[in-house]
């Protein structure tokens, strides 16, 4: 690591605020186009901040929260990533994914057996909540901070587990060929939406989601019909995503064969109980420590307040019923001895 990348101690996670627009305005920009959930749109970026801090003030229904949190550098004072959790998907607007199926037929006078694999468009994963929004500036992108990013929505979820639904999903970037097409939208959406697949993704990020209804075919479509570059895409990550598929499984969550309408992605999903920090993150109260974590691993560790939620990594000394913090850690949680923290090893084998 070099001597101007900041340490792992001065990064914290928390709940945005409205100062960050111009944080995330920058991030978004950085992200480019490519990432639908967070477009560089000031206009649409500040109507999500809105929403964000009435979701952390509790000022509109549970189901309606969309809970971003931005990863600050807070020596450099510059915001280093940004992750997000929808409390619900599909209850205002339709949310659709392709259910992936098997029909039998056969025939004893020909004595023909055959298993057709087929797709059929679903709204079962309706008032789900979804992991979504994750992306980490390229300059931060090493060590624990990318996992740091995305698993601190799970340690959220673990604290407020009555503000969610039973089931927690998320949706994973599809294959897609070096020029960034996407072999399953050329053979199955293009015939139907007569658009390109970044236009049509992007008219669904923006919630315009009424044309898929109105455009896509109701009745089951056959992969063994398709081109077999689009049958061998069913499923698959871009190879940029694969790194987060890998985390997410050994989080608790599975693919179980919902896939995305438009480049055949999949979607992962589990039960909020079944998470591993919903089942091993423990509540422990604060306790004094000098300057420097010695912990035998990396632990991730939150305060307990909705409002002004925040998660760190940090090398702290478990006691029996408490948890050694150092004043640098106390600060950055906003809390000190006495308080509650909940905490979880930051990697699934390092949890005792």
């Amino acid at each position: 690591m070099s001597a101007n990348l900041p340490s792992k101690n001065a990064l914290i996670v928390r709940a945005v605020e409205a100062r960050d627009l111009d944080g995330l305005l920058a991030l978004a920009l950085q992200a480019g186009g490519g990432m639908t959930t967070l477009k560089p749109d000031r206009h649409a970026l500040a109507a999500r901040l809105e929403t964000a801090c009435a979701s952390f003030a509790e000022t509109i229904p549970p189901e309606q929260r969309d809970y971003m949190f931005v990863m600050e550098d807070t020596t450099q004072g510059r915001l280093a990533g940004v992750c997000a959790i929808k409390a619900a998907v599909g209850l205002e607007t339709s949310f659709y994914n392709y259910r992936i199926g098997t029909l039998v037929h056969s025939s004893k006078e020909l004595n023909v057996y055959s298993r057709m694999e087929t797709l059929y468009l679903a709204n079962d994963l309706t008032g789900s909540a979804e992991l979504c929004s994750l992306f980490l500036h390229p300059d931060y992108r090493y060590g624990d901070n990318g996992k740091l990013l995305s698993k601190c929505r799970f340690l959220f979820i673990a604290q407020f587990a009555h503000l969610f639904p039973d089931q927690l999903i998320a949706e994973l970037r599809g294959f897609l060929r070096p020029d960034g097409s996407s072999p399953f939208w050329e053979s199955v959406g293009r015939h139907f939406f007569k658009m390109g697949f970044d236009r049509a993704d992007e008219l669904s990020s923006l919630g315009k989601k009424s044309f898929i209804a109105e455009l896509m075919p109701r009745y089951t479509l056959y992969v063994a019909l398709l081109p077999p570059e689009a049958q061998q895409a069913i499923g698959q990550v871009h190879h940029a995503t694969a790194a987060a598929r890998h985390m997410l499984e050994q989080e608790g969550m599975h693919f179980d064969g919902y896939v995305d309408i438009f480049d055949a992605g999949p979607v992962l999903r589990a039960r909020i109980q079944d998470l591993r920090v919903a089942r091993d993150s423990q509540l422990r109260q604060v306790e004094a420590a000098d300057a420097g974590g010695c912990g035998d691993g990396a632990l991730m560790i939150s305060n307990t307040a909705l409002s002004h939620f925040a998660v760190i990594a940090d090398a702290a000394a478990p006691s029996r019923n408490g948890l050694g913090l150092s004043p640098q850690a106390q600060d950055l949680l906003r809390c000190g001895p006495g308080n509650s923290v909940r905490c979880v090893a930051l990697q699934p084998e390092e949890t005792p």
